[in-house]
Formats: C-alpha cells, sequence, structure tokens
C-alpha cells in the first residue's frame, strides 16, 4: 500500500458514500485513477464490503454489554457451534473468539436490562457447553473513525 491507497482508505472509512469524483479531488488525483485503486483494494480484500452503520439506541437497543463466555470441553466442534449459535442471535453485534480465561466475547444490544438478564440467563447460560458466563455494561462505545494500515519498516 501507498500513500494513495491509505489516502483512499482513510478517506472511505470516514464515509463509505463518497463519490469517486470526491475522492479523487480530495487525493488530488484524475477519477479513473482512484476509481481503480479503490477497485484494487477491494479485489486485494483490504475493503471487504460497504455497511450502514447503525445506532443501536435509535433501533430501540439502547443496553449494551460485553458477555464473556467459557464452554467446555473445548473442542474444535464445540467451539465451532456455539460461536456460529452466537452469531445468529438477533441481540449479536459481535462475536469474539478469545484466549485467556473466556473462550468467547459478545458483544449485545438489546432494549433493557430485562432483556440481557433474558439473554444471558434464559439462553445462554442454558446452553450445556457454557460453563461460565460474565456480563458488564457499556456504558460508552466509541468506535475509531478510521483504521490505519501498519507502516512497513524502512
Amino acid at each position: 500500500m501507498d500513500d494513495l491507497d491509505r489516502a483512499l482508505l482513510r478517506l472511505l472509512q470516514e464515509n463509505g458514500r463518497r463519490t469517486n469524483r470526491d475522492l479523487a479531488l480530495a487525493t488530488r488525483v484524475v477519477p479513473s485513477t482512484s476509481l481503480q485503486r479503490v477497485r484494487s483494494l477491494i479485489e486485494r480484500g483490504i475493503i471487504s464490503g460497504f455497511r450502514a452503520e447503525v445506532d443501536l439506541a435509535a433501533i430501540g437497543r439502547p443496553v449494551q454489554a460485553l458477555v464473556s463466555v467459557r464452554v467446555r470441553p473445548s473442542a474444535r466442534p464445540v467451539m465451532e457451534d456455539f460461536r456460529n449459535w452466537a452469531s445468529g442471535l438477533v441481540e449479536t453485534v459481535s462475536v469474539f473468539s478469545t484466549t485467556g480465561a473466556s473462550d468467547f466475547l459478545l458483544h449485545v444490544a438489546v432494549a433493557d436490562v430485562d432483556g440481557l438478564y433474558g439473554l444471558v440467563v434464559d439462553r445462554i447460560t442454558e446452553r450445556p457447553e457454557v460453563c461460565e458466563v460474565r456480563t458488564s455494561l457499556v456504558f460508552d462505545h466509541r468506535r475509531t473513525a478510521a483504521v490505519e494500515p501498519v507502516h512497513p519498516a524502512e
């Protein structure tokens, strides 16, 4: 990745709906160059997609939590089954497979504390492979607007 690729990536992370013309103007290249570079970023898998960012409170899910889950036995099929199940929950925002004391960290968003209680106690802990659950409420969640690629050592 060169400076132009990094600039285009930064601009698209800030606003994925920018037109090619706007990208070209902002990076001071001709539109055909901008278009070719963005297509290359997509083809190389650097840009994996374009999505709408949703305000969870605005869609009725203002309560967020991080749910740490440990499962047993630690066998691949058990881990994969739980990960697939957790990923399919409507309340799930993200699923992280982790090392350390927990096997998974679930980022969930629900309507209220009762909804969180129901999710954790009535659904997650009822899974036979789940042996430990710890839940932390999220007071505030801020996401970095743009993730910069690592510069190669020069």
